[in-house]
């Protein structure tokens, strides 16, 4: 499974934690907690939190929500993932509803991770509410949610408006997007391409194990993510790509110059779409800073084998990971060893040991037929989309930043 962490300097040390994370203690009544919101509240400058592991409910949610108070000024990271084992779909937001407005004060905080708990549809709410308000955020991780693709188009429209609070509070906008094993679907893509493009800072996205098909993939990369020109790091593993979406893909590689990771495991690009992606990467410019590709269960044959092991010899002069296991062509081929040749020059060792090659079996009519019948139910005009939900903001609120500011404060802990 792919990891939900993310690797970001927020002056976090061990003395500067506070972690309770993985005891399994479960917290129902104020009572329940108090040992720990104690201990919370009288460490000193605290700036990470981290309850993960652990099962809270709706009264010891309040207790915990007013000592995070206690170090308001200091928090930057807040680890609340897999925080809900064994409740109810009915407690969830409840405790939610003291837990989000209390991190809407803490005015450094950076980062939140939210994974691995059952929100789903039934809690979109206040997870939806919190994320078009939390300006402060940075880094945002949202895996393992059961989200599903309308609760996917939810927070795709909140991170638009968390956008546009974002400018006019004159704060970063996000640099991190983690929200992978949510099911997501092509359903979500209109929503998330519009939220994601106007994040210009961003620079890590992993939407790995969501379910999205190559027309899907084509429209988040062509009308969303090609926007975000600091992207470092793009997870799409275990996506359905194929041709069409490799081809609208190596056509952005050119906009991302800072590109470090390239996370395609899994994701059937086939031969033809493996091809364009390693010619891109060949005939483009040379991509400095690209540490990591992973190309592992494309169908990729021996034609991309070749161009690829060209594009690392004079394209990719720091690549350092490369994962090409699972794919159509020989263990002894002579790009393999020119391709570890390649990576023993460069001190890096050889690749890791490919013991899951395929057989070549490709049947292109059945591929160009499959790629056919891949539409997206609703195909949005994004810029009118966007108009929309900026026009619904400003309906709903007035866009002065003192207003936001107005309206943050009022943040409540019930």
């Amino acid at each position: 499974m792919a990891s939900t962490s993310v690797d970001v300097e927020l002056g976090v040390t061990p003395e500067t934690t506070y972690s309770i994370a993985g005891k399994q203690i479960k917290f129902n009544a104020e009572s329940d907690i108090e040992k720990y919101v104690k201990e919370l509240i009288a460490q000193k400058n605290v700036a990470k939190i981290d309850f993960s592991g652990n099962t809270i409910g709706i009264e010891a949610s309040k207790a915990l929500s007013e000592a995070l108070l206690a170090h308001k000024d200091t928090i930057v990271e807040v680890n609340f993932s897999d925080l809900y084992t064994g409740r109810l779909n009915t407690e969830i937001p409840q405790s939610l509803e003291y837990l989000l407005p209390a991190l809407l004060k803490l005015p450094n905080l950076k980062l939140i991770n939210l994974s691995d708990n059952a929100f789903g549809l039934q809690t979109i709410d206040p997870i939806e509410d919190y994320l078009a308000k939390a300006i402060s955020i940075e880094h945002l991780i949202l895996s393992n949610n059961g989200m599903g693709p309308f609760a996917g188009a939810r927070i795709g429209g909140s991170l638009f408006k968390l956008a546009q609070a974002k400018k006019l509070a004159g704060k970063p906008s996000l640099k991190t997007f983690i929200c992978g094993r949510n099911r997501l679907e092509n359903g979500s893509i209109n929503y998330l391409a519009v939220g994601l493009r106007n994040h210009q800072d961003l620079e890590v996205v992993r939407l790995y194990q969501n379910g999205i098909r190559p027309a899907g993939i084509s429209k988040l990369i062509e009308k969303g993510l090609s926007n975000n020109k600091k992207l470092k790091v793009l997870d799409l593993q275990d996506n359905t790509i194929t041709t069409n979406g490799a081809i609208k893909l190596a056509e952005t590689l050119s906009s991302w110059n800072d590109l470090v990771e390239l996370n395609l495991n899994d994701s059937l690009l086939k031969n033809k779409g493996s091809l364009k992606l390693v010619e891109a990467l060949h005939t483009g410019d040379a991509k400095k800073n690209l540490l990591t590709l992973k190309l592992q269960y494309n169908e990729l044959e021996v034609d991309s084998l070749r161009i690829l092991a060209d594009a690392i010899a004079s394209k990719l002069p720091n690549l350092k990971f490369l994962e090409l296991n699972g794919n159509r062509f020989e263990e002894d081929s002579e790009h393999i060893e020119a391709i570890n040749e390649i990576f023993e020059e460069r001190g890096f060792g050889e690749l890791d040991e490919l013991d899951e090659l395929e057989e070549l079996d490709s049947d292109e009519e059945e591929e160009d037929e499959d790629e056919e019948e891949d539409t997206l139910e609703e195909d949005l005009d994004l810029d009118a989309l966007e108009q929309e939900l900026a026009g619904v903001s400003l309906e709903e609120k007035d866009s002065s930043v003192d207003l936001i500011a107005d309206e943050l404060s009022k943040a409540h802990i019930k």
